[in-house]
């Protein structure tokens, strides 16, 4: 009974918005008929009269002003919208019509689903939109004080965002802390360091748990954000592994005695691979890239479960460094599976293998003529796999856009991402003869298999419309986010830019020809009533003329 009785209640108010969505033209049609019954108790042609004598006292110079101060407002509009546009991705005049009238005006909240529909098919397509927009930590991310504070030195910009060291902060808390560290106080000192804001405080409090004990992540710290040069981060990062290793081994023997002790190995290992991987990537950044390439592949044998860092794809990065295209497609045949998740380095990895064997004799004029050979069709649909994945890398790589440092988070399928696999990859794609050329030449061929790629994709899901917030948080202010598919500019920013010009040009005609601008308003104003005049001449002809008189007797 209860279910029939709210079944009813909701077809009542249906019908009432559904009628209320037509009353009001009815409403507005009366007051018309009452307004132009009343006219002659309420003097509207005598005050129509005077309106018109008034305005025609008035001098050309106040329609200037008029129309000069109607060209300001809007043009000011315009300047705040564009801004809005450029920040937020969306208009602001929509936004607030969308956000605040619309709910006043009866309008219909789309954000807010019935019971039915959040217990069944949106609540997986809100699921399915929150893991798409997950944030992950960079593979590849460089050292805050040997690389990105060196960038601050030089150029006074913060290539870093608040959002992305908050992540981080929250990372080293829960790879690097457990619930023991209160036992142990070098361990408690670094639980307090890893939540501080300021640098220095952080920096301090590691030498201060340094001067109790051998202590891993404090040198983890000082490594990361002390270190000026890569050399001083690898000695500070050797430092670290000699103290992991003994804590790993200590917690190993002990890890089946309680859940408390089974948390400080779980915590012990992660420091250590952490710690590996560092080292493997101060290697590589000092040029010894075969010893890289082993220490991360014996990481790699040694922790198999570990797959949350992704050292598979710094091993790739560095095999395409030594130029081993055998053992990087060895990688690939294990990572690029469809049961395993994406990445750009995954993707466009293999769409530079498979270029690689056909883009020194590519030719798109011979391709015309010819068609496509087996081999460079693989090649294309390969990077058209690419492209669909993260459509953002091609214009770093043809350096169409200004590479930026890569933040310590990206977001997959996000123009985050495709920096960070630009930053590393593109003297890769250089160095494969024609690469380059064979994706200027197909890249965009993408796009028309996917017309609409927010609803449907061809290879992937279709693509998350939550990319551009997201990555406007991620990355610097300096850097102008690039925006999948691109937007068109919104109709009030087109409107206020037409209305700005547009009185802009009456100001200036009414400045310039004055008597020339009269006769065109007269002009206009009598050919825009003229239709009303004809309406109202054929009412007055219908209706009797002593029908007020009728109706005050009434």
């Amino acid at each position: 009974m209860a279910e029939v009785g709210t079944g009813f209640l909701e077809q009542l108010k249906s019908c009432i918005v559904w009628s209320w969505t037509y009353l009001w033209t009815l409403w507005f049609f009366i007051m018309l008929f009452l307004v132009y019954i009343l006219r002659v108790p309420l003097k509207i042609n005598d005050n129509l009269t005077t309106v018109s004598m008034f305005l025609n006292t008035l001098t050309p110079k106040f329609y200037v002003a008029l129309t000069g101060t109607s060209s300001l407002i809007s043009g000011l509009i315009l300047i705040f919208e564009w801004w809005y546009f450029r920040k937020y991705g969306t208009s602001f005049i929509e936004q607030v019509s969308v956000s605040h009238l619309r709910p006043l005006l009866g309008g219909v909240d789309n954000s807010a689903p019935s019971a039915a529909s959040a217990a069944g098919g949106d609540a997986d397509s809100n699921r399915q939109s929150v893991s798409e927009c997950k944030v992950w930590r960079n593979p590849l991310n460089l050292f805050r004080g040997a690389e990105y504070n060196r960038y601050t030195w030089v150029t006074g910009r913060e290539p870093l965002t608040y959002y992305d060291m908050n992540l981080s902060a929250q990372d080293h808390q829960t790879f690097f802390t457990c619930d023991t560290d209160h036992l142990r106080p070098a361990d408690a000192i670094m639980q307090k360091a890893w939540r501080e804001r300021n640098p220095q405080a952080r920096i301090s409090a590691a030498h201060e748990a340094l001067e109790l004990n051998e202590c891993a992540t404090a040198y983890i710290l000082l490594a990361e954000e002390e270190a000026t040069t890569i050399v001083e981060a690898e000695k500070l990062f050797k430092q670290a592994l000699k103290a992991g290793e003994g804590c790993y081994r200590r917690s190993q023997q002990l890890q089946h005695h309680g859940a408390q002790y089974e948390a400080q190995h779980r915590r012990d290992t992660n420091v250590l691979v952490y710690i590996k991987r560092r080292l493997a990537m101060c290697a590589r950044k000092l040029g010894r890239t075969r010893e890289a390439v082993k220490m991360m592949r014996d990481l790699m044998k040694e922790f198999p479960l570990l797959s949350m860092f992704n050292i598979h794809e710094n091993l790739l990065e560095a095999l395409l460094e030594l130029q081993a295209y055998a053992d990087v497609q060895a990688v690939l045949a294990k990572y690029d599976d469809i049961s395993l998740p994406k990445s750009a380095t995954i993707c466009y990895t293999a769409a530079l293998l498979k270029a690689r064997a056909v883009s020194d004799k590519f030719s798109p004029e011979a391709a015309s003529r010819r068609g496509l050979s087996t081999a460079e069709m693989n090649a294309v649909e390969a990077i058209h796999r690419a492209v669909e994945f993260n459509p953002h890398v091609p214009k770093y790589l043809l350096e169409m856009k200004s590479l930026i440092l890569p933040p310590e988070h990206i977001l997959k399928r996000g123009d985050s991402e495709a920096i960070a696999y630009a930053f590393f990859h593109l003297q890769h794609w250089k160095r494969v003869e024609g690469a380059l050329n064979l994706l200027h030449c197909t890249w965009e061929g993408t796009f028309r298999m996917i017309p609409y790629p927010l609803e449907k994709g061809h290879l992937f899901y279709p693509y998350p419309i939550c990319t551009e917030t997201a990555d406007r948080e991620l990355l610097p202010s300096f850097h102008e986010v690039s925006v999948y598919p691109k937007k068109e500019l919104p109709f009030f920013i087109l409107f206020t830019a037409g209305l700005c010009s547009f009185t802009a040009m009456l100001a200036l005609l009414t400045h310039q020809f004055p008597e020339l601008m009269g006769v065109f308003a007269k002009a206009f104003l009598s050919t825009l009533f003229a239709p009303l005049n004809f309406v109202m001449e054929k009412v007055e002809s219908i209706l009797p003329s002593s029908l007020w008189h009728q109706l005050t007797r009434i």
